[in-house]
This record gives structure tokens, sequence and C-alpha cells, in this order.
């Protein structure tokens, strides 16, 4: 079997080079025989036992969606209720072709546990919550015609999974909507069945691997795989040939690889997001895949994200769409394109050029945005466990779902960390992930969460929330905290016991604990925050106001170390809801929005938070609440003041630098220098100003003009005391 097996990928790999060379662009792909039914739209839908179909479907939902879309309503949607143990979907559809060799259902992902029935019969199960259920169906198809019945049923709630099973367990969700939350299509064809491909870039040698397996259904001695290489956008031919597969017969599953030259390729990247597509075709079957010619891993010794060879300064946010599900205002954006597409827009419009999708995965269709609008996504699959998490994943459940998602997302170049889990601390997600990581050839870095990373070639993530200290449950006994003690952290975060001994690339993903609800109320999480910082009587504008002021801050001082590959604020899109109960029930965290449909952010927030992860920027090194003033005699007290400049770009940036000190508006006094920042370089000015002899409220305001006018700020107020003369 396995001489057979290598003689295969020989003669596959040789005439594969010699038909890519020499046919090139003159050999034509005419699509062969695969049909995509889109089974989406309105399914009916009744709620009932887990084993016997409803005899009555009295409601209608959407599919990609969720149960609490149907319409009529179901009561007690997304917790445990005697009401049902399972929701059953129905819908029919008709084919007009007789049945081919392949006929495949792809439920591209469904919770709790996926069982399906066609034309009454059992077609299979699929238990995994958040990867791509692939049933064989040709069996079950009527004739040509003829009407077929699709059930779908799923696990009521989070419960209905066998114990071991990840879930989506998350201690500040309280409702887990079950639904078809993504697209469900019948794929048909005709043998050699393409099942899958990978891409792999060599950006170094301007090729690319492709690496495809097929069903040889019908076990032919020999056949040929066509394929043609075109630019996405344009769909301009790049390349196209055809790869001869000899002595095959008796093998079922073959592993196909060949490559393919891309002269002069376009490098995919956040700034020129440029990518191909591939198309492979059999005599029986073709299919199409999309893909960006990029590289990406850490260099252990800098500490940095190298992307396509160079060093990349990731400035980001988060996404939990799984939180996002259960907010009131949700209704249909997470499967509207335009929606989507305007949100990631609105994130580029803040500077960012990542985004981690955290404790969850969103529907397909958000990679594809992500991968045309530019992103770097840190792809986090669901399992945040801490001590008092109710599930206990174990590896030989996770590994089968850590497969399922990979081979869903290789081909993705806005995905370039596979991320195990979310703050937990467990061997099971690192047996796993060893177990998986060889199946994705491009060699992507893992993140595990709060365990002990699994390679040196991988990164490590750190929360560094100092505002919960202040936070009226905080475990420790040191229960203060203020901006100005940031004059005495380290630039570079401290990290889990578990990883300090490897000090590999850190990504910040988390910081701040100041969140504030879409209305301007505290969240269960920081009411006691807000009062130790404003009083008991503090309004919606100072608390946002203070909200955007520290978290720019925060940014600032974390971007300027230059101690961490990446910074990603937490969080771009999240739930609002009320604060008024411990958390669960009570909303723990939020995003920055204050009309959802809009997408319109708090404007504090878009002001100073945007200012804080320009590419080029600048911190006030300076954290003091207050100065002293010199004698009301003449004479003055000066102060060195510290500001960092950092560039994230690639070229040298020449522009004015000026300090003021600000009095309500005023410019009490200021000071102008020319800096000149290499590119990724980091550069600290010195400014000598007096401290102001009148009593009052101060502001320090550092401003750099970019070329086009523009300018990026860094603030800092500070108080000036009564003279004790």
């Amino acid at each position: 079997m396995l001489k057979r097996a290598l003689l295969i990928i020989f003669v596959v790999l040789s005439f594969g080079l010699a038909g890519c060379g020499q046919a090139g662009q003159q050999e034509t792909l005419e699509p062969s025989g695969r049909l995509v039914i889109d089974l989406n739209g309105k399914w009916e839908i009744a709620e009932g036992g887990m084993d016997s179909v409803p005899t009555v479907f009295n409601r209608k939902v959407p599919v990609p969606g969720l149960v609490d879309m149907a319409k009529p309503a179901f009561e007690e949607v997304g917790k445990k209720s005697p009401r049902r143990q399972a929701f059953w979907y129905r819908r029919t559809f008709t084919l007009d072709k007789a049945v081919p060799d392949v006929a495949i259902l792809k439920i591209h992902k469904a919770k709790y546990g996926t069982k399906v029935f066609l034309n009454g019969s059992l077609v299979g199960e699929h238990l995994p919550c958040f990867t791509p259920a692939l049933l064989d169906v040709r069996l079950f198809l009527n004739a040509p015609g003829l009407q077929n019945e699709l059930v779908v049923r799923l696990g009521a709630d989070r419960e209905s999974l066998p114990e071991g099973m990840p879930t989506g367990w998350d201690f500040e969700k309280y409702l887990y909507i079950p639904g078809i939350y993504d697209s469900v299509e019948l794929i048909l064809a005709d043998a050699p069945y393409i099942e899958r491909i990978q891409v792999i870039p060599d950006i170094e040698h301007s090729k690319v691997k492709v690496v495809a397996e097929i069903d040889n259904i019908d076990a032919r001695q020999s056949f040929d795989l066509h394929f043609r290489l075109r630019e996405a956008r344009t769909g301009k031919n790049v390349e196209s040939g055809a790869v001869g597969i000899a002595d095959a017969a008796g093998e079922r599953k073959l592993t196909v690889s060949f490559e393919i030259p891309i002269k002069d390729c376009n490098l995919w990247s956040p700034e020129d997001p440029f990518l191909y597509e591939l198309q492979l075709a059999t005599e029986g079957d073709d299919t199409k895949t999309r893909f960006g010619m990029r590289s990406f891993r850490f260099d252990k010794k800098t500490g940095r994200a190298v992307l396509n060879g160079k060093t990349y300064f990731m400035r980001g946010t988060n996404v939990c769409v799984y939180r996002f599900f259960e907010d009131a205002e949700r209704g249909d954006k997470p499967w509207r394109a335009e929606w989507v597409r305007n949100l990631h827009r609105k994130f580029k419009s803040m500077h960012w050029n990542s985004i981690r999708y955290c404790i969850g995965f969103p529907p397909d269709i958000w990679y594809d945005i992500a991968d045309e609008e530019g992103f770097l996504i840190q792809d986090e699959f669901p399992i945040w466990l801490l001590s008092k998490a109710p599930e206990k994943p174990v590896a030989e459940k996770i590994i089968p779902e850590y497969t399922e998602w990979m081979q869903e997302r290789w081909n993705h170049p806005c995905v370039v960390i596979w991320d195990a889990q979310n703050e937990s601390v467990t061997d099971q997600t690192g047996e796993a992930l060893r177990a998986v990581r060889h199946l994705d050839l491009s060699n992507r870095p893992w993140d595990n969460g709060w365990a002990e990373p699994q390679s040196q070639a991988d990164c490590i993530e750190t929360h560094p929330y100092f505002f919960s200290k202040l936070w009226k449950n905080y475990w420790a006994d040191d229960r203060k905290f203020a901006l100005s003690d940031m004059a005495k952290i380290s630039g570079r975060p401290s990290v889990r016991k578990e990883q300090e001994n490897h000090r590999l690339p850190i990504i910040i993903n988390e910081y701040g604990w100041l969140w504030l609800n879409r209305d301007g109320t505290t969240t269960c999480l920081t009411g006691s925050v807000y009062e130790k910082l404003l009083g008991p009587d503090s309004t919606i504008a100072a608390r946002r106001l203070l909200y955007a002021r520290y978290l720019a801050a925060l940014t600032e001082f974390w971007r300027a170390h230059r101690e961490c590959a990446g910074v990603l604020h937490f969080c771009g899109l999240g739930y609002s809801r009320a604060g008024d109960k411990p958390r669960p029930e009570g909303g723990a965290t939020s995003d920055h929005f204050i009309d959802l449909e809009k997408l319109t952010f708090e404007p504090n927030f878009e002001r100073y938070v945007r200012n804080a992860f320009s590419p080029v920027g600048l911190m006030i090194d300076f954290w003091a609440e207050q100065l002293d003033a010199g004698s009301r005699g003449g004479s003055r007290t000066a102060l060195t003041f510290e500001i960092v400049l950092i560039n994230d770009l690639p070229a040298l940036f020449r522009g004015p630098v000026r300090l003021a000190i600000e009095r309500d508006g005023r410019t009490v006094a200021e000071k102008s220098k020319n800096c000149q920042i290499d590119g990724l370089g980091r550069i600290v000015l010195f400014f000598d100003m007096e401290i102001p002899k009148e009593e009052g409220q101060y502001q320090l305001v550092a401003e750099l003009t970019r070329p086009d006018g523009t300018k990026v700020r860094s603030l800092r107020d500070f108080k000036v005391p009564a003279s004790r003369e």
C-alpha cells in the first residue's frame, strides 16, 4: 500500500511540474459535474423530545440563524426548559437530475448536536457544534422530480451533548441559543470526487503547493486533475494545466500533490488583501477555493510577528460573536454580509489590522470578508474553563473538532493563529493540538490560552486587567489601582507560571476592565470600579470620557514599550445588557457602539482610542496626578517630560512633535521639535517644561502631525495644588 501511494505522488509531482511550466495559460479548464444546491432560507421548526419527529411543524425559522428567530416565537429559548429536549428543523426539496456518484449534505455549523433524517431514514449524527457536518445522503435521495424531506434534530441546550465535549461554556453568557447558525448545502458530483484542497503558499519561491484529497469512487486506473489559477477580483488567468494520476486502481482515497509557479505574485496583507482563486476539476467534479500569497510566523528572538518575511505589529480588537448571539439588538446582523463587511470596515477605521474571534467562530462569511477586507485573525476555539466551569473537555473529543476546524479554515489567509482555548489551565488542549498541528502544512503558530505552549514557534496571550483590582469581588489582597500606578508597571506584561519559562512572543488580547454598556451604565464587573474612580454619583458622560481616556492611555503604554507582538483591545463586538445582576445574568463586558445598526461608535472612544492605535503613534510617558509648582515669588519648577514615538510602518517617518500644557483649552506653555522615526522604530524625545504656578487642573497634550496634516495626540491630566507658602 505504501509503495503504491509513493509511486502515485512521484508521478503527480513530476508530471504536474511539467504541466505547470509548459501548458501554462494555453490550457483551459471547463467546469465539470459539481452542483451545489443552496438549502438556506425559511425552514419549518418544532419543539419536542429527542427520539421522535414531531407530527406538527407550525413555525418558520431562517437558516442560517438561531431558534430565537422562529415565528411564532418559542418561550424559554437558550436555557434548559421542561418545554422541550430538542428542536426539529424540516424542509423539502426536489432534484431535477439523476442522483450522481456523490451526494454530500454539508451543515456548516449547528448546535447542540446534529442528527439528520432524509425521507424518513436516519442519515447520521454529528455532535460537534462549531465545525461542519458532512453526511453522505446519496442512498437516501429520491429520484428526480420526487420531493425529498430533510429533517434535522438539534439538542435544545448545551446539556444535550455528551460529557467531555466542548459546548461553548462562557462565564459571561446565560443563554445558549441552539440553531443551524451557518449555511446548509447539498453537494452533488460524479467521480473522481475532490473532497478537500489545501493550498500552501511559498512566497520565497513564488509558487504554491496544492494538496488535493480525492475520492476515487469508481477505482479507475488513471485520470487527469485539471487546475486553473486566477486572480480572484479580476478573473485574470495566472496559470492552468493538468496533472496526471497514474497507477491509481484499487486506491479509493488518494492524496495528490503538485506545485504551481506564480510569476510576480502579489502578496496578501491587511494593507493589500490580494486574493487568488484556484479551481480543480476531474472528469466528474470541479471545485474552487480562494487563498492569499502570505506567510506568517513569530520571531522568538525579537518577540515580534513576522508577516511575509517582515516584522509586523498587530493592532486590533476582539469579536465575541457567541455573546453577541444573545444580544437584544442582534437580529439577523451576523448573517447579513453587508452589515458584517461594514463592521470590519469600521474596525479598519480604528487603525486595527487584527481581530481575535474570541471564544467561538462566527459564520463562514465572516472569514471570507476578513480575507477581502484584510485582517489577521486569531481564531479561538470556544473552550473557557477556569476553575468552576461545568464542562471539562477531553482531548480525544477535542481532536476531531480541531481537525474539522483546521480543514475548514486552512486556505483563509486571514487566519494566522490557531487559538486552542481561552484562559484555561488544562493539559487536554495541549494534547489535542499536538495531535493535529501537522495537518496545517502552512505551519501556523498556536496559542494555548493559559496552558503551557506546545512549540517554541508559538505565542502566548496575556490579559493585564489592572483595574480589576477595584472590582468588589477581586480575588487578591491588593485592592488598589490608579492610572498613576502605570509608572511602576513593567513594559513586558506578566504571564502565567505555566508559560514564563518559555519566553515566547506575547499578544495582549484583553486589558482594561473598564467596560460600560452601550447606554453608558456600568456592567456587573465595573460598578465598584467606577464608584472608586469617580464616586457614587458619576454621570454617563463622565464615565464614557474616563473609559475612553484610560483605555487610550493603556493602549499607548503597551504599544510604546514594544514588548508585545500585538495589542488587541477587548472588545469590538459583544453584548450589552444591564449589569444589575451578577454574571452570567448581569452583563459583564460590552462593546462601544451607540447605534448598532449604523455601527456608530461612542464618540469619546472613537476620538481617543483611534489616536492610541495610530500606526505612527506617541505616548506621554508621564503618569503623575499632581505636580507641585515653584514658589509664587517668581521661581518656577521645570520638569523633563519624555515622549515616546513609535512607527509600525516600514517607511521612515519625519514630522513635527508639539508638547503643550493647557488649561481649559488655553495653551499655557508649548514647545515643538522635529522627529525622525525609522521604519518599525521607536524613539524618545525630551521636553523641558515649566510647571504653572497657579493652582488648578491642567492637561499635557503631545501632538504629532502627519504629512497629510492630520494629528495624533496623547493626553495626560494633572493638578497643580495650592502653594504651601
